[in-house]
């Protein structure tokens, strides 16, 4: 097999690199902790719905995509795998490479640790529906190890409770030189994905072996193609949306078409005015650690290690396949695209239903269908049904910046919408 069809598997868990977190009974008493009185009938799909996952368009064993069988000295179990977070659906397509904005992580791994009988993370995986936290986990895991990655007396690195981060589409990453939303990390890099296989049960030596597994992965991410826009376009509109597109956005997001370009600027946080927190997280200690380690010793063509760097900014992505990418905005605070280019008219506190369908897609203003709240969510509600409700008031959820479509009419920002389409 190539190096691409290998990856294509490993993205799978083929072969299986993490030890089980679960047994099969586990998932199959997940209910458990629904607050209902007997298992659905229709279990498979309820367990998806539950926690926003996707049934796999390949042989799964029945499994959602993002699990796979694994096996240790304990016997076989199952552990989640890269498409957990990086496959999606979008208007009734399955999207491997798109970023899973249906998840609910948090409520997952609750309420599968406690049916497994492990103890709580000192961290949250998210703290709102469809969004995950990149930074603590990983500070956690690495906490348990020496550069070398062996095992050691755990130490102490930063945590920060409020980052919520949207997966960035994998398409994008061949247009790229710098990679992550704050563009921390070298495009060409493979190592810094491996920091998936700091789980406790794996050995120094053993996570380095892989390093050629995720080498095959990276060749297969990096033929990931933008998905074709699936309703009609409004040529004549687009062209117009093309013309203000050039004069208004291409500066920061590029230019598309025979001859593209992609300047892959990161936009200081003080310009930009977006969230700050999931650029403030990657802090100076860190950083440090992490440079100091296996994984920053990863040397490119010129020689030079790929170091992870901190930059107070964040990078202006390329747009090819936006449509699908919704919500915007790297911590997914913004619904739609026309929020994006109208700031004034973005939804303070919203939900949507969290169902992928067409007809939750809005093809008007190309994102999803919500409903603006008036408020946060009643505290007394459990926390499954909280983290449904996106409240820009809240730490590392803030819908401020960009406000670089505010001068647009509403028929420029529809004509620059349509135009999107077609990328």
């Amino acid at each position: 097999m190539t190096a691409i069809e290998r990856g294509e598997l490993a993205v799978r868990g083929r072969p299986a690199m993490n030890p089980p977190l679960w047994t099969q009974s586990v998932m199959d008493n997940a209910w458990k902790h629904w607050g209902v009185k007997e298992k659905p009938a229709d279990y498979a799909r309820a367990f998806r719905d539950r926690y926003g996952l996707h049934a796999a368009p390949y042989d799964n064993g029945g499994l959602p995509m993002g699990f796979h069988v694994s096996q240790s000295l304990l016997g076989k179990g199952i552990v989640s795998d890269c498409l957990l977070c990086h496959a999606g659906r979008v208007a009734d397509q399955t999207i491997i490479g798109l970023g899973n904005s249906s998840l609910e992580l948090q409520g997952l791994f609750d309420d599968l640790i406690v049916q497994q009988g492990f103890l709580k993370f000192p961290f949250r995986f998210s703290h709102v529906r469809g969004t995950i936290d990149v930074v603590s986990p990983v500070a956690f895991l690495l906490e348990l190890r020496d550069p070398e990655l062996n095992y050691r007396v755990p130490g102490k690195l930063d945590y920060v409770d409020n980052v919520c981060s949207d997966p960035p589409a994998w398409w994008l990453l061949k247009k790229k030189q710098t990679r992550n939303w704050t563009g921390s990390g070298d495009a060409r890099a493979t190592r810094m994905d491996m920091v998936i296989l700091l789980n406790p049960f794996n050995s120094g030596p053993f996570i380095k072996r892989q390093e050629s597994v995720f080498a095959d992965i990276h060749a297969f991410v990096m033929t990931a193609q933008a998905p074709r826009y699936p309703f009609p376009v409004d040529a004549r509109r687009a062209e117009r949306g093309r013309e203000l597109f050039a004069d208004h956005c291409a500066k920061c997001h590029g230019t598309y078409g025979e001859k593209p370009s992609y300047p892959n600027k990161v936009v200081p946080l003080e310009k930009i005015g977006t969230d700050p927190a999931l650029a403030e997280a990657l802090t100076a200690k860190n950083m440090a650690y992490y440079n100091a380690s296996w994984f920053a010793r990863e040397k490119g063509p010129d020689g030079r290690p790929y170091l992870a760097t901190a930059g107070r900014g964040y990078q202006a992505p390329p747009l090819d396949g936006v449509w699908a990418t919704a919500p915007y905005f790297h911590n997914g605070s913004v619904p739609t695209v026309y929020h994006v280019l109208n700031s004034k008219e973005r939804p303070r506190v919203f939900t949507r239903t969290y169902r992928t369908g067409k007809d939750e897609y809005d093809p008007a203003k190309l994102g999803w269908k919500f409903q603006a709240l008036g408020r946060g969510p009643d505290p007394r509600l459990p926390a499954v049904e909280r983290r449904k409700v996106y409240d820009t008031t809240q730490p590392g959820r803030g819908n401020g910046g960009h406000t670089f479509g505010d001068h647009l009419t509403d028929e420029e920002r529809a004509a620059v919408i349509e135009y999107l389409k077609t990328l």
